[in-house]
């Protein structure tokens, strides 16, 4: 599994890493190399995905055809922050319109 053709850089610190769909379909980063004291079990499923699954205490052991990597905001130096949605105050412009009264003829 090891190849590079679906290795990329990280936005934040530049090191390899690999992008792999969990198994409610999120996203997640681990580094590029595979470490066996890293905590997600990564495959390949039939399509050709990486898939990663952490280990649990009902499956804590990888299976055969599953490797351990290390997830790399683990590891990150340089960890990206979560923008703040309102990190300003919004600026008012304009006058706002009277509340709808209905017509009356």
């Amino acid at each position: 599994m090891p190849s590079d053709h679906d290795v990329a850089a990280c936005p934040s610190c530049g090191e390899r890493i690999r992008w792999t769909t969990t198994a409610t379909g999120r996203r997640q980063a681990v580094n590029a190399n595979p470490n066996p004291a890293g905590n997600a079990a990564v495959y390949r499923d039939g399509v050709g995905t990486l898939r990663s699954r952490g280990l649990t205490t009902e499956r804590p052991n990888p299976e055969a055809y599953e490797r351990l990597y290390m997830p790399h905001v683990a590891t990150c130096p340089a960890p990206r922050r979560p923008r703040s949605r309102h990190t300003a105050p919004r600026q008012r412009s304009g006058v706002r319109p009277a509340p709808w009264q209905g017509w009356t003829r």
